[in-house]
């Protein structure tokens, strides 16, 4: 159907304005998700004490995990775009008179889908979930280190529950100098300590301060009585604060797709998910590296169906986001069926075979379809 492989001298014409429109779509999108992405991290991070540099590392793995959701799309759009343009420009009925027919105007849309296909299958199978398993694993970090909590100088923190924390100044070497901690852990006192200085230190159980020249006032709430410890250096326990991690939850987008393709029961159970959901949840990576190739296909093949008009194809380019819906749809019902049954796993491949057909049908009646201009610049009565 498409002639001879070699790009031609329109193949890399289009190409290549497919591709710097596409990388424009991306980069604009993409730019609209981060921020939405980046104001929830930076609220979350930056009020809990982390710094720029960490809100970047994680802004920066949850990146692939948005190019997966828009870079399909900005493929669509752009060769919606060009085409459009090429329409308008009279470009392509010159080309069809010039006796090329649909099937290979259509050609270096095919060659982008392909590239397209390339970059989701590495993204969805490789860079996705590697970013996302460092993703999950810098947040369990996160959470479990109160150093960031502590580190505000001139501010009542509360770090845990039960737990305030003042700390005048902190030097350039990480020392705290005068500081109050009051402990309301435990039900039955109440113990308020005061020191000049102190440090944070890590251990094998978890963060410690270890508090210099300061005093503890333990108030009893049955008897009421305060008792007063003077200190020259005290060490405070802060790892029984930090809830128990436990096993670590797995998320599917971080699972390496070997492995839910081949996910037995006993392997679902272990990770806390479902089997179904694994398996198809690994074959719908690699249908959906298939179905992205035929998306530009739709767009390119639907405007090539109408006549040329000084009014635009707006009515062709409808008809190609309305023809994209449905696929979309397919997915949805495919997953909802194949979650209940692992014997349905293979259900992840009905959409971009439904998006192959669709495209073959719309090449066909391209393909039939003749321009009334062409038709004059041929001689030929309309």
């Amino acid at each position: 159907m498409w002639g001879c492989c070699a790009l031609g001298r329109y193949d890399r014409y289009v190409l290549s304005q497919l591709i710097v429109l596409f990388g424009f779509f991306s980069l604009v999108l993409i730019s609209v998700y981060w921020v939405n992405e980046a104001v929830d991290l930076f609220d979350s991070l930056i009020a809990d004490g982390q710094t720029l540099s960490v809100f970047f590392e994680f802004t920066a793995l949850s990146l692939p995990q948005i190019m997966l959701m828009v870079l399909p799309v900005a493929g669509f759009v752009a060769t919606l775009y060009i085409f459009n343009r090429l329409i308008g420009d009279s470009e392509l009925v010159v080309l069809q008179t010039a006796g090329l027919s649909a099937a290979r105007l259509l050609r270096p849309v095919a060659f982008f889908g392909l590239f397209l296909g390339l970059v989701i299958t590495v993204l969805g199978n490789v860079v996705a979930p590697v970013a996302r398993a460092q993703y999950i694993d810098r947040t369990q970090q996160v959470q479990d280190d109160l150093t960031g909590k502590f580190l505000r100088a001139g501010q009542f923190v509360h770090p845990a529950p039960g737990l305030t924390v003042y700390i005048r100044e902190i030097t350039e070497l990480g020392e705290f100098r005068d500081l109050f901690l009051q402990d309301r852990t435990a039900p039955l006192s109440e113990t308020t300590y005061t020191a000049q200085s102190a440090l944070m230190l890590s251990s094998d159980t978890g963060p410690r301060m270890v508090m210099f020249d300061g005093m503890a006032q333990t108030l009893s709430a049955e008897t009421g009585r305060l008792s007063t410890v003077l200190f020259d250096d005290f060490t405070y326990d802060l790892g029984g604060l930090i809830a128990g991690g436990g096993l670590r939850s797995y998320d599917l987008r971080e699972i390496p797709t070997w492995v839910l393709l081949s996910a037995t029961p006993e392997i679902a159970q272990q990770m806390g998910q479902d089997v179904a959901y694994m398996r198809f949840a690994g074959h719908e990576r690699i249908a959906r590296a298939l179905f992205v190739i035929f998306p530009p296909l739709i767009a390119a093949a639907c405007l090539m169906l109408g006549s040329f008009s000084r009014f635009g194809v707006w009515a062709q380019i409808l008809l190609a986001v309305s023809l994209v819906i449905p696929l979309q749809m397919i997915w949805n019902a495919a997953e909802t069926a194949a979650v209940r049954n692992v014997d349905l796993q293979y259900l992840a491949y009905v959409q971009p075979v439904a998006a192959a057909l669709l495209t073959l049908v719309l090449i066909w009646l391209a393909m039939r379809r003749k321009w009334p201009r062409a038709r004059k610049l041929r001689g030929v009565p309309a």
